[in-house]
Order: structure tokens, then C-alpha cells, then sequence
């Protein structure tokens, strides 16, 4: 059996969950979130608890009833709790600013690159650190890496955007000939 599938989530007071035929619906203090069930996985709410129980042994449900535990407690965490990540813009003349939901990126290139923030995504700017949070896991992780593929760090100087806890391994320069 699967080592995390098997786990139940538990379901925090202030969520409810309402498990459809093939929907799970989660609202929370911070908003509402959807999840399909796959097929062959079968959810349970059992009191505080939801549990993931799978039809066969079939290699393809084994993988998949990990997933929905994960995606599960994914949406529950979210709900209530919410998920953020940070990153750090590094370079002399890099500057961001956020004006309503258009973040605008000025990092070294010919021109100021714009990015349009999905609904459901919170964006703060302090100093050098771009902070977004949502109750998504899914699409705050996507809007960070976006953003963050606009100018990803280079080696030599550590120049261009990363996340807050990334380390850059840095690479010596070029090795000229001694005098």
C-alpha cells in the first residue's frame, strides 16, 4: 500500500469538506477550493478525517492514490492556512515595481518586462523581495517560477532573480595568464 496514501488528512476545525461522486469541494477561512477524484480512488470523510482507499492493486491507481492525498491535503492546508514563497532580486539597477495587478520587471534587458497576475495570487513587493501567496499551491509555485524564468540567476555574479532560500553555486571567472 502506498506509504502516503495510506495516511489519512486530517480537516482542521473551520474546514468542511462535502465529497461528490466525483468532486471534493474544501471551504476554509481563506476561500474555496475543487478537486476531481480520480478514477478507481475512492475518498471516505470519516469525522475529522478523510481517507483515500484505491479499488485494485493496479500499478497505475498505487501512484495515483498517493497523488490524491497529496492533492487533498494540498487544498485543505490552503484553505486554511494559505501558501507563499519568496523571491529575491539581485543586481545593481534590478528594480520591480507592482502597479494593481501588472508586475513590471526592470532586470537588465533592452526593455521592462511586464507580468500579469492570475486572480487568486497575491503579490507583495518590499525592497528586493517579491512575495506571493494564494491558497493554490499548485498555482502559486507556477506564478513564482514564472516569474523567476524571466532572469534566472547567472553564476559568475548572482545576478537575476532567485528564491529566497536558493543557493547559487558560483563559478570563478576567467583564469588569465599571470604577470
Amino acid at each position: 500500500m502506498s506509504r502516503i496514501g495510506k495516511l489519512p488528512v486530517k480537516i482542521p476545525t473551520g474546514v468542511t469538506v462535502e465529497v461528490g461522486q466525483d468532486t471534493i469541494t474544501v471551504n476554509g477561512p481563506k476561500g474555496s477550493l475543487n478537486q476531481f477524484t480520480l478514477p478507481g480512488i475512492k475518498v471516505k470523510q470519516d469525522n475529522d478525517n478523510l481517507i483515500i482507499e484505491r479499488d485494485s492493486d493496479d500499478r497505475l491507481l498505487k501512484s495515483g492514490h498517493g497523488l490524491m492525498r497529496s492533492l487533498l491535503n494540498n487544498l485543505i492546508v490552503g484553505v486554511s492556512e494559505g501558501f507563499t514563497k519568496k523571491l529575491e532580486v539581485n543586481g545593481v539597477g534590478y528594480r520591480v515595481n507592482l502597479q494593481g495587478q501588472v508586475l513590471k520587471l526592470s532586470v537588465g534587458l533592452s526593455h521592462d518586462v511586464t507580468y500579469n497576475i492570475p486572480t487568486g495570487v497575491n503579490v507583495v513587493i518590499e525592497q528586493n523581495i517579491i512575495t506571493i501567496s494564494g491558497i493554490d499551491k499548485q498555482q502559486v509555485g507556477q506564478v513564482a517560477a514564472e516569474i523567476r524564468a524571466i532572469k534566472k540567476p547567472e553564476p559568475y555574479k548572482g545576478k537575476g532573480i532567485k528564491y529566497e532560500n536558493e543557493r547559487i553555486i558560483r563559478k570563478s571567472g576567467k583564469s588569465g595568464k599571470e604577470k
